[in-house]
This record gives structure tokens, sequence and C-alpha cells, in this order.
């Protein structure tokens, strides 16, 4: 339950009336109902009501207010007025620089304009294009849960005096129907980042880089069909999950996802992910760049079908058929330090194949392939030697299922070892043996292909340099959802809706859009690209209220913005960015604390 304000015009004035009120669930959503009218409350009335809920909620007095500040006087204050220097003292003090940082760019991605006119105001006590960016700051600064944003987060910092929502204005049950409000407006939300990105950083459409991950829930989730068991790239195989797709420029920069069943099969979801992008920003000849795991046959016809253009990864046993181009050292181009790359022309003359090695990468997989030889190496050893030790026999089943289970923890170097279980030779103890050898073929091809990778394309006149580079963007969208599951906490999911969990991964889209703005503005300032330790630095700055008792017998009260240290100084010279002295008008408070030393 919650107090709900009442204005009603009368006789050309205004009245405000209070009315206890309960928000409940109706088969049409959720509705208010009024439990009491309480008429208007004068100022100790009002005081009454914040003290009990003080009790009730067990929270402290200064956690909020649920008229306003229940000692703020309205009266205006005077230019000059005499302060009693003994009795100023601080008041409440909330994080300021991260929140502040994360208000303004939202107001520079303008996503306060857009949702201004996509969601006309209504009865609601906050307008939900407010609730939205608390919801997106909230995942943009500190990610959490509902809980804790409206139980913690929001009533400690700033945010609530930048957009003039008091803290108890902002709960759970407003902070998910804030969910829901903005989940239609997904669509309008991509293609106002397109058009801000292209005006804001001049970010191309022309080249899309398209991957997919997934991210798991917690729980049962038996009201969300999209929750579902697949391949889990965070090892979470015990829980269920949902895909997602991503779409950025060659920048990083995201303009599009989509959500898909758990189970979804990526390769399954490229000719969907094409016809939206078409119908959403139009059919073009765009470049797409899409991992290995994508690439199938069907979807490169797919997209050759469209007009479109591509380059791509393949798997690593299309390395096979060029064998021979592996260790012939002719037309090889140095790219960058330690990497070279050759063309081959397709075999039915409509691609490219770009044959690469990476130096670093050759000594990567060639310590891959030791280590994991050597663990199935020992692992034999331990088992051969336990099977002539057994006082009975063995069954050879369990005995192959644990060589199975061995190689398959170690299958990097599986294929190396020729393995044969077999009865023990005449003459010695009866039971099961085990011996192995190794396959020169498989460590002569081993050696032959570490370090070395495949990409395909249908481009015509590129050189080695632009294809390898153009294919190595796609690291931007690996690095986004690294962002999104570690500096954005898009993962677990707790919410057991399929919208609302759809709406969660819409605000870690809008919160990334945030952190991907903050790095182009600190790469354009020469502060590199890592926004997190920016972040972090000027959260320190915080919004302190300096209460002045005057000689009228009243308190003056100022919200005012700490100074900033010298690194914090040049940090904000760097991005551009004056902040302001201090939040709001000075105001009168009634109080008096006499009890000053």
């Amino acid at each position: 339950m919650f107090l709900k304000r009442v204005v009603i015009e009368k006789d050309g004035k205004s009245h405000t009336y209070w009315a206890l009120t309960q928000s409940v669930r109706t088969a049409r959503g959720p509705r208010h109902r009024t439990v009491a009218y309480l008429g208007e409350l004068v100022p100790a009335e009002r005081q009454g009501w914040v003290e009990l809920r003080r009790v009730l909620d067990r929270t402290p007095p200064t956690s909020g207010w649920l008229f306003g500040d229940p000692h703020a006087v309205t009266e205006p204050v005077p230019v000059r007025v005499e302060v009693e220097v003994r009795g100023v003292h601080v008041g409440e003090i909330r994080d300021f620089g991260d929140v502040y940082i994360g208000w303004l760019l939202w107001r520079t991605l303008q996503l306060d304009t857009l949702l201004a006119a996509q969601i006309p105001a209504g009865r609601e006590a906050v307008a939900w294009p407010v609730v939205a960016a608390i919801l997106a700051l909230a995942r943009f600064c500190e990610p959490s849960s509902e809980l804790h944003i409206a139980d913690t987060w929001f009533r400690r910092t700033a945010l609530g005096a930048l957009l003039g929502v008091p803290p108890d204005a902002v709960n759970t049950d407003r902070l998910y129907r804030g969910l829901d409000a903005l989940l239609p407006h997904k669509a309008a939300i991509e293609r106002h980042l397109k058009d801000r990105f292209a005006t804001m950083f001049d970010a191309t459409y022309d080249l899309i880089l398209y991957d997919v991950t997934s991210t798991y829930f917690e729980g049962a989730m038996p009201k969300n069909p999209q929750a579902q068991r697949g391949h889990s790239r965070d090892k979470r195989f015990d829980c269920k999950q949902v895909c997602i797709a991503l779409l950025v420029t060659r920048e990083g920069l995201p303009f599009g996802y989509e959500v898909f069943a758990g189970n979804r099969n990526d390769v399954t979801t490229l000719e969907e992910i094409v016809e939206t992008v078409e119908r959403k920003h139009g059919a073009a000849n765009r470049l797409w760049v899409v991992d290995r795991g994508i690439a199938s046959e069907d979807n490169l016809a797919f997209l050759r079908a469209r007009s479109a253009t591509y380059v791509v990864g393949t798997p690593k046993d299309q390395l096979k058929p060029f064998e021979r181009h592996l260790v012939d050292q002719a037309d090889w181009t140095t790219v960058e330090p330690g990497v070279e790359v050759k063309l081959l022309p397709g075999p039915e003359g409509t691609e490219t194949f770009v044959l690469c090695r990476s130096r670093e990468r050759r000594e990567k997989e060639r310590a891959i392939h030791e280590r994991f030889a050597r663990r199935i190496e020992a692992g034999l050893t331990t088992l051969a030697t336990r099977l002539r030790r057994a006082r009975k026999d063995q069954e050879r089943a369990k005995v192959e299922r644990q060589i199975g289970r061995l190689l398959e923890r170690n299958s990097r170097a599986a294929g190396l070892f020729a393995i044969q279980v077999e009865d023990a030779p005449v003459g010695e103890r009866p039971g099961l043996r085990v011996t192995w050898t190794k396959r020169a073929a498989w460590a002569a091809w081993a050696a032959a292909s570490e370090g070395h990778y495949l990409l395909r394309t249908n481009l015509v006149g590129w050189t080695p340099h632009d294809l390898w580079k153009t294919y190595i963007q796609l690291t931007q969208a690996e690095a986004a959802f690294r962002t999104y599951k570690s500096e954005l906490a898009v993962r677990p999911i707790w919410h057991q809706l399929q919208h609302r969990a759809q709406a969660h991964i819409l605000f870690s889209f809008l919160a990334y859009a945030l952190w991907k703005t903050l790095e182009q503005w600190m790469a354009r300032s020469g502060l590199g690209d890592a926004p997190r330790p920016v972040l972090e630095e000027l959260a320190r700055l915080k919004l302190v209220e300096v209460r002045l008792p005057t000689s009228t017998g009243r308190v003056l009260s100022l919200w005012c913005v700490s100074q900033p240290d010298q690194g914090q100084r040049i940090l904000l010279a760097r991005l551009g960015i004056e902040l302001p002295q201090r939040l709001g008008e000075p105001r009168w408070v009634q109080t008096v604390e006499r009890n000053v030393v």
C-alpha cells in the first residue's frame, strides 16, 4: 500500500488530499484500490504517517519521504541570510558521479526524448520513461535485482534528485511494471539507436558483425517456453537458458538483437536475423561477418541469393583440402607482426579462401595438444597398472567406458591415441590389458595445422589484409558478450515470466549502448577504452546535503556536489564534463537542532 496524492481544483484554488491506496492484481492487470480517504493532512499528521512507515518497514528516518521532504517549506529563500556558523552540519550523503555520467549518456543518446514520445503520460505517479531511465542506469552503474534497486541502490544515489523522483516512489512493483511498459518499444529503440550512432559517431551499417551467445536462468522456468536446455557457453548445463543474437557495427556499437529459445542451434538463426534486419532497415547489399558456428553451406547460399556478401570462419576440418598450402612458404602476406595470410581460389570459382597462420596461435595450440596428450597417457598408464594388479576380472564394457570418459575430457588430443582393450597374454594373470600406440599421421597433421585457420568470402578485389582485418572485427561482438556478462551482469536471469526475461535483456542492451557510448567518448578523448575504471573513479564524487542554521531560528538546506580531486578534474576535463556545484534550490527546513557543541 502507498499514499496517493489527489489534487482537486475548486473555486480557482488547488486542494491536495491524500488517499491510502492498495495495488491489486485483476484480470485486466494491476489496479489501484482506495482503502481510505485521509483528506488534507496537516504537517503533524504527515509526520505521523512517515513515522508509521519507518516503524513498519524498519527503515531509517532518512530513507525517503512519503510526501516529499516532510520538513520542507515552500516559501522562497532570500539572497542573503545570516548563518550560525557553529551549527553548520552535513545531512545526507549520496553517490553522485557514476549516476551523473549515466544520466548524461542517457540524455546524449536522447533516449529520454524518444521514450517520452513513445509512451504518452497517463495517471502513473512516476512517468514510465523515468522508470526506464532508473532501470537502465542501475544496470549500467551497479547491476542487480529490482529489489536491490528499490531498497538500496536508488536510495543511496543522487539519481532521485537528478530525475525529481523521491525515494519512496521507487518500489519493486513500479520497477516491474516499468519492465512491462518498455518491452513493446524494442523496435523503436533499436531504430533510434541506429540513427543516433550514425549522427554521433558516423557509424555505418554496410558491415554487420553477428554472433550468438547464451545466458542461463535460476529456477525451473515453467512459464517461459523459451527457457530450454542447450549448449551452454557459461558451462551451466544444469540450468535452462535462452540464446541472444547480437548485431553490432564495425566499431562494436549495438543496434539490434533477438532472443531465441535456449535449445536453438546457432546455424538456424541467420536467415531469421537477415530477414529481420531487412524488414527494419531495408534491403541492401550488406557485408556479413559471422563465426564458423553459423556459416553453414545453406546459410552462405541464402546470403548469395540475397546479393549479400560475407566473410566467415570455417570449421577446422575444412583445412584438410589445403594441406599442401600449409607448408608451402610462397605467397604469404604479413598483415601484422606474427600473422600471415594467403589467398586461395575456391573450387567453384565463386569464392575466395583466406588461409591464415598466427605464431601466437600456433604456440597456444601446440601447448594445448601437449597438455591433453600428457593427461591421456597418464590416465591410460594408471588404468593399465590398476588392471594388472586387479584381484578379479574386470568388465570390458566398464573399462571401455572409463577410456571413453578420459578421451572426452581431453578431446583436443584424443585422435593421437589408438587404444586396444584385450585379454591378458597366455602365461600372465588372467584379466584385461590396455595397450596403446600413437598415430603418426595425426601427430603430423596436428603439427602442420597448428596456428592455422581458414576464412571464406565472396568478395572480389579485396586485399588479403582487408579481408583478414574485416573478419578480426568479429572480436567486437565477442567483446560485447563479455561486457554483457561481466560488467552488466546479464546472467543469471531470475525472472520467471518470458516477457520479464525479455525486458531484462532489453535493459541490458540499453546499458550496453550507454557503455559503448562512454567508450567511444573516452577513445576520442585519449582515455583508452575501459569505462569501468573511469566510472569507479568518478563514483567517489558525492552529493552532500549541507544544513545551515540561521538567525531566523530555521535551518537552510542545500544539496552540494563534492569538489573533485586532481585526478578527477583531469578526467572530467578530458571528457568535457562540467559538474554542477549544487542541485536544486536552497530550501527552508522547519526543525532546528540545538544540541550543537
